[in-house]
């Protein structure tokens, strides 16, 4: 299949398109000269290849601190790239008759519910990433046109020189004996990105339409998640201490970023379409291997 895709080059999109050499993606990206906020670069690049299979939309604004200092602009370049991106995107598709794959975020979710956010959940964004992110779903879902979005949640990989995901940066720090206390009372989801990709390739294949939570089989707080890390690469569990996101909150400034406390994230869904993912400690594992 011929995918366009934005993102491709990311910690996610580099290896969707690294493991999925059976199909050719054709990158949108400022590094071939297509700007996603720029209507005319999408249309002129699109006429040369109107045989694509579908849109695969990865490229947004994350840096969810960077993305509060803009809360509520919608000049700002987070809104910009992730409604006004996402719009452009939508009216590609809707032109060519294409379906879209929009990956999304667990950000969308205000952190408060008891137990594991489901598909069925509305979201509640507590903080501009997450608006902007859940403006876009909206977008999407009312637009008229075929499409998948995926929301993913803080995937990691064992490679990737642009940037370091949570997992890697933990182990640095447990390196240098630099690790922070970690919260006890906050629950998140790590996803391997390897499992993300070979999910990535069922939605490209078949096209299902909806919402779909594509993470990892497993929950755990921040303090567990960094004890796991420290068993799998044979760190003194001792450097990793036990912190408190209710402490941390209670002490941050005036006008500080809002943090989610449950960021808990079903997949069940998508086990019922026979995609299996792995544990937090399954995944380490995996990567501990690459790696090696």
């Amino acid at each position: 299949m011929k995918i366009i895709g934005t993102g491709l080059s990311g910690m996610v999109g580099s290896r969707i398109v690294e493991l999925l050499t059976d199909h050719q993606f054709i990158d949108y990206s400022l590094a071939t000269g297509i700007s996603i906020l720029d209507p005319k670069q999408l249309e002129d690049a699109t006429a040369k290849n109107p045989d694509f299979d579908c849109f695969l939309h990865l490229a947004a604004f994350t840096d969810t601190n960077q993305a509060w200092a803009q809360n509520g602009d919608k000049n700002g370049l987070c809104y910009r790239l992730n409604v006004e991106g996402t719009q452009n995107i939508i009216d590609l598709c809707k032109k060519y008759n294409k379906h879209l794959i929009h990956i999304s975020t667990d950000f969308v979710f205000d952190g408060n519910k008891e137990g594991a956010y489901t598909e069925e959940d509305i979201p509640n964004p507590i903080e501009w990433y997450g608006a902007t992110k859940y403006e876009a779903e909206k977008l999407i879902l009312s637009s008229g046109i075929p499409a998948t979005i995926i929301r993913l949640a803080y995937p990691y990989r064992a490679v990737f020189a642009d940037k370091k995901d949570l997992v890697r940066r933990v182990i640095d720090a447990l390196k240098a004996n630099t690790l922070y206390p970690m919260f006890t009372d906050q629950i998140t989801t790590l996803t391997f990105i390897d499992d993300i990709a070979m999910g990535m390739k069922y939605f490209i294949e078949n096209k299902p339409t909806g919402i779909f939570h594509l993470v990892s089989s497993s929950y755990q707080s921040p303090y567990e998640m960094c004890l796991k890390i420290a068993e799998i690469w044979g760190f003194d569990p001792k450097l990793v201490r036990q912190g408190s996101l209710a402490e941390y909150v209670k002490n941050m400034p005036a006008g500080s970023r809002p943090w989610q406390k449950n960021q808990a994230i079903s997949n069940e869904k998508i086990k019922t379409l026979g995609i299996n993912m792995k544990t937090l400690e399954e995944g380490l594992k995996a990567m501990k291997q690459q790696l090696s």
